[in-house]
Protein backbone atom coordinates (compact mmCIF):
# COMPACT_ATOMS: atom_id res chain seq x y z
CA UNK A 1 0.00 0.00 0.00
CA UNK A 2 1.90 3.48 -1.43
CA UNK A 3 1.06 6.16 1.28
CA UNK A 4 1.95 9.97 0.80
CA UNK A 5 2.99 12.22 3.02
CA UNK A 6 3.93 16.19 3.09
CA UNK A 7 6.65 16.53 4.45
CA UNK A 8 7.04 19.80 7.33
CA UNK A 9 9.76 19.40 9.84
CA UNK A 10 12.26 16.93 9.36
CA UNK A 11 13.23 14.54 6.42
CA UNK A 12 11.54 11.43 6.45
CA UNK A 13 12.84 8.13 8.13
CA UNK A 14 14.49 5.87 5.68
CA UNK A 15 15.99 9.11 3.67
CA UNK A 16 19.37 8.29 3.55
CA UNK A 17 18.71 4.91 2.16
CA UNK A 18 17.07 6.47 -0.63
CA UNK A 19 19.75 9.21 -1.20
CA UNK A 20 22.25 6.44 -1.42
CA UNK A 21 19.98 4.72 -3.83
CA UNK A 22 19.67 7.44 -6.04
CA UNK A 23 23.75 8.71 -5.45
CA UNK A 24 24.33 4.84 -6.99
CA UNK A 25 22.44 5.14 -10.19
CA UNK A 26 24.19 8.52 -10.96
CA UNK A 27 21.33 10.48 -10.05
CA UNK A 28 21.81 13.40 -7.70
CA UNK A 29 18.41 15.16 -7.03
CA UNK A 30 18.40 13.57 -3.39
CA UNK A 31 21.79 14.86 -2.50
CA UNK A 32 20.74 18.52 -3.67
CA UNK A 33 17.82 18.10 -1.50
CA UNK A 34 19.74 16.59 1.32
CA UNK A 35 22.62 19.81 1.02
CA UNK A 36 19.71 22.04 0.85
CA UNK A 37 17.79 21.20 3.44
CA UNK A 38 21.02 20.88 6.02
CA UNK A 39 22.00 24.78 4.97
CA UNK A 40 18.32 25.68 5.76
CA UNK A 41 18.37 27.20 1.48
CA UNK A 42 15.46 25.19 0.71
CA UNK A 43 12.77 23.80 3.28
CA UNK A 44 10.19 23.77 0.76
CA UNK A 45 8.00 25.94 2.69
CA UNK A 46 7.24 28.92 1.19
CA UNK A 47 3.68 29.77 -0.40
CA UNK A 48 2.77 27.15 -2.62
CA UNK A 49 5.86 24.84 -2.32
CA UNK A 50 5.62 21.45 -1.06
CA UNK A 51 7.74 18.47 -0.67
CA UNK A 52 6.22 15.07 -0.34
CA UNK A 53 7.63 11.39 0.28
CA UNK A 54 5.89 7.87 -0.38
CA UNK A 55 5.75 4.69 1.52
CA UNK A 56 5.43 1.62 -0.04
CA UNK A 57 4.67 -0.39 3.66
CA UNK A 58 6.94 0.07 5.92
CA UNK A 59 9.80 1.29 3.74
CA UNK A 60 10.58 4.94 2.02
CA UNK A 61 10.10 4.34 -1.63
CA UNK A 62 10.02 8.01 -3.22
CA UNK A 63 10.59 11.93 -2.96
CA UNK A 64 9.33 14.71 -5.15
CA UNK A 65 8.77 18.43 -4.62
CA UNK A 66 7.18 21.73 -5.73
CA UNK A 67 8.91 25.07 -5.97
CA UNK A 68 8.26 28.17 -7.11
CA UNK A 69 10.21 27.83 -11.03
CA UNK A 70 12.85 30.20 -10.59
CA UNK A 71 12.60 31.60 -14.19
CA UNK A 72 9.25 32.02 -14.53
CA UNK A 73 7.60 34.43 -12.64
CA UNK A 74 3.75 33.32 -10.92
CA UNK A 75 5.16 29.77 -12.80
CA UNK A 76 5.45 26.26 -9.82
CA UNK A 77 8.22 23.66 -10.80
CA UNK A 78 8.43 20.16 -10.01
CA UNK A 79 11.94 18.68 -9.04
CA UNK A 80 13.54 16.58 -7.03
CA UNK A 81 11.49 13.19 -7.71
CA UNK A 82 13.22 9.80 -7.53
CA UNK A 83 11.63 6.77 -6.83
CA UNK A 84 13.59 3.56 -5.84
CA UNK A 85 14.38 1.33 -8.62
CA UNK A 86 12.90 -1.45 -6.74
CA UNK A 87 9.71 0.31 -6.43
CA UNK A 88 8.92 1.63 -10.25
CA UNK A 89 6.68 1.13 -12.00
CA UNK A 90 4.00 0.46 -9.26
CA UNK A 91 2.26 3.95 -9.64
CA UNK A 92 4.25 5.51 -6.72
CA UNK A 93 6.12 8.38 -9.10
CA UNK A 94 2.31 9.10 -9.90
CA UNK A 95 1.28 8.98 -6.67
CA UNK A 96 3.72 11.91 -5.89
CA UNK A 97 3.29 13.87 -8.60
CA UNK A 98 -0.70 13.99 -8.05
CA UNK A 99 -0.46 15.05 -4.36
CA UNK A 100 1.34 17.97 -5.75
CA UNK A 101 -0.59 18.73 -8.77
CA UNK A 102 -4.34 18.51 -7.01
CA UNK A 103 -3.32 21.02 -4.11
CA UNK A 104 -5.60 24.15 -4.36
CA UNK A 105 -1.58 26.37 -5.03
CA UNK A 106 -1.92 24.65 -8.65
CA UNK A 107 -4.58 25.92 -9.73
CA UNK A 108 -4.61 28.55 -12.75
CA UNK A 109 -0.81 28.14 -12.53
CA UNK A 110 1.87 27.21 -15.10
CA UNK A 111 3.70 24.08 -13.97
CA UNK A 112 7.28 23.10 -15.38
CA UNK A 113 10.34 20.42 -15.26
CA UNK A 114 13.31 19.29 -15.91
CA UNK A 115 13.33 15.81 -17.52
CA UNK A 116 17.16 14.45 -17.30
CA UNK A 117 16.35 11.23 -19.23
CA UNK A 118 13.78 9.81 -21.85
CA UNK A 119 12.02 7.29 -19.40
CA UNK A 120 11.60 10.73 -16.60
CA UNK A 121 10.46 12.41 -20.36
CA UNK A 122 7.57 9.30 -21.01
CA UNK A 123 6.84 9.27 -16.76
CA UNK A 124 6.04 13.23 -17.56
CA UNK A 125 4.42 13.00 -20.43
CA UNK A 126 1.90 10.38 -19.56
CA UNK A 127 0.92 12.62 -16.66
CA UNK A 128 -0.02 15.61 -19.48
CA UNK A 129 2.97 17.45 -19.85
CA UNK A 130 4.46 18.48 -23.23
CA UNK A 131 7.92 19.05 -24.44
CA UNK A 132 8.81 22.50 -24.18
CA UNK A 133 12.56 23.53 -24.06
CA UNK A 134 12.58 26.93 -23.26
CA UNK A 135 13.05 29.67 -19.82
CA UNK A 136 14.94 26.92 -18.28
CA UNK A 137 12.41 23.72 -18.51
CA UNK A 138 12.10 20.81 -20.51
CA UNK A 139 8.68 20.16 -20.24
CA UNK A 140 5.38 22.41 -19.50
CA UNK A 141 1.82 21.19 -17.87
CA UNK A 142 -0.83 21.21 -20.74
CA UNK A 143 -3.80 22.99 -18.93
CA UNK A 144 -6.79 24.84 -20.00
CA UNK A 145 -6.53 28.16 -18.56
CA UNK A 146 -9.90 29.89 -20.32
CA UNK A 147 -11.80 28.15 -17.18
CA UNK A 148 -9.29 29.18 -14.17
Amino acid sequence: MVTVLFVTDRLPDGFELLRHAADGEAYNMLATLAREWASGENRFDRPDEALVAANDGLALAGMGAMTRDPHLEGSLRMRRFYVAARARRRGIGRALANALLERPATVGRQITLNAPHAEAARFWESLGFIRDERDGHTHVLARDFSHA
